[in-house]
């Protein structure tokens, strides 16, 4: 970012196919990559020839366009050979798509700066000048040290991380996620903090807690914070009870809209996210619906949002609009307002499946699933799962006088799919149910795959 360069994030899970369509789609012409990756991160190369550079982290390799790391640095003069930063550079952060391809989520750095960063303070108001980040990140003699276990190819890792540095807040990084190590680094590290993914990560970590119990000092920790998942509430039971006086928050956002607020959980199961200013409710067209209302709407987040998909005009005017002169960002979760201005969350408005945090759109999958040669007609939704809030199920329907096995054809979307994405179940049906029109009843689907 200080040499205007513009980064881009990749998932080191992806397949060839989506890394072609995230190299070519974001017109990246440099990668950086760690030496372990680069088998993988290079197999798309050939069919992306805006790509001219790449540079290796922990292997000096060299030859043609191909540099290490510490070898391209040192090679640098320390002049500055490009124009002052602006607050309309861009950061972009690429995430799942309605149809499985990644998007590129395209910020000024100013709007991240106070909508996924929080303007450097947690705890009040947004910082404005650069004097004003720098005192108070000097004077914060008690700093939270946070453990990030997410990892930074994800929005909110990166949000926190960099919100972290502007406070002047350690960070400690996990290289690979292990409940154990993670004990270990909280006793050595003094962590006070913990970010993680719901279930799928707390839970590992509650068990280790159970079966290690007394081996490691846990007296500094006071919180744990979840982002792109929300926690069961059984395991906030449990971590309040192995951790007196733990403080457990659930957050809401997104890579389309930044750090919204915290959700907080009614008697009821109720869950509403608390009163953010930015947050409101809109109908079909972007129109404001009125607290107090009764009416369900798209929730949305307005004034520092991002402008567009990079390269994906439609997908950006269904997303980013700009409604009476406000710039807004529609999100595909459903709420209801109440009178105080609180949003009560009724649900996604679409099918994505949240697997632990990883976020699955189900077309990508069928389309996988019906390149198998046995398959004729396939419908995938998420299975309640008691680590991961849900998993990836599939329902199929086989061509006539046509035997397959379900774990051969879930095996068989590895070649398409990265491995997140890849069916934990698959259900033989006789018929898929659809509409006269041929529109997928989903749930029908999701009734289905509960049961499996």
């Amino acid at each position: 970012m200080k040499i205007r360069a513009v980064p881009i994030n990749v998932n080191y899970r992806y397949t060839d196919a989506e890394l072609v369509y995230l190299y070519n789609n974001s017109e990246m012409v440099a990668l950086v990559v760690e030496d372990e990756y680069l088998l993988t991160a290079t197999a798309a190369l050939p069919q992306c020839p805006g790509v001219r550079h790449l540079v290796v982290v922990g292997g000096e390799q060299s030859g043609g366009d191909v540099v290490g790391y510490e070898s391209a640095l040192a090679a640098q003069p320390d002049t500055r050979d490009f124009a002052p930063r602006s607050p309309d550079d861009h950061f972009v952060i690429y995430t799942g798509g309605t149809t499985g391809m990644p998007k590129g989520v395209v910020w000024r750095h100013e709007d991240f700066y106070y909508a996924a960063l929080s303007g450097a303070n947690l705890s009040g108001p947004p910082r404005t000048s650069l004097d004003e980040v720098v005192s108070a990140a000097v004077a914060n003699a008690n700093p939270t040290v946070l453990l990030l276990i997410p990892p930074l190819m994800h929005g909110a890792a990166i949000y926190s991380l960099l919100t972290a540095f502007l406070m002047g807040a350690p960070r400690v990084l996990i290289r690979a996620f292990d409940p154990v190590e993670c004990l270990r680094l909280i006793e050595a590290e003094h962590i006070t903090g913990i970010t993680v993914v719901g279930d799928a990560i707390a839970r590992p970590i509650a068990d280790a807690i159970v079966a290690h119990r007394g081996e490691y000092d846990l007296s500094s920790l006071t919180l744990i914070g979840s982002g792109g998942a929300l926690f069961s509430p059984q395991l906030k039971d449990e971590l309040r009870e192995l951790i007196p006086g733990l403080v457990i928050k659930d957050a809401f956002g997104a890579s389309e809209s930044g750090n919204d607020g915290v959700v907080e959980f009614g008697a009821d199961g109720t869950k509403r996210i608390r009163s953010n200013p930015n947050m409101m409710l809109v109908d079909e067209r972007g129109i404001a619906l009125p607290a107090g209302s009764g009416e369900a709407g798209y929730i949305a987040r307005r004034g520092h949002v991002p402008v567009a998909y990079y390269n994906d005009p439609e997908k950006t005017a269904a997303t980013f609009r700009v409604v009476d002169g406000v710039r807004l960002a529609v999100l595909g979760d459903l709420g209801r307002m109440e009178a105080d201005g609180t949003i009560v969350l009724l649900g996604r408005g679409s099918m994505c499946i949240n697997t632990g945090g990883e976020k699955v759109f189900p077309e990508e999958v069928e389309q996988a699933l019906k390149t198998h040669p046995a398959v004729l007609d396939a419908l995938v939704a998420g299975a309640p799962d008691a680590r991961f809030g849900e998993r990836v199920a599939a329902i199929v329907q086989l061509r006539e006088d046509v035997g397959a096995d379900p774990d051969e054809i879930a095996e068989h979307c590895r070649a398409h799919v990265a491995g997140y994405k890849i069916p934990r179940s698959v259900v033989v049906v006789p018929s898929i149910r659809r509409s006269p029109s041929g529109k997928a009843d989903y749930r029908w689907a999701k009734e289905m795959v509960a049961q499996t």
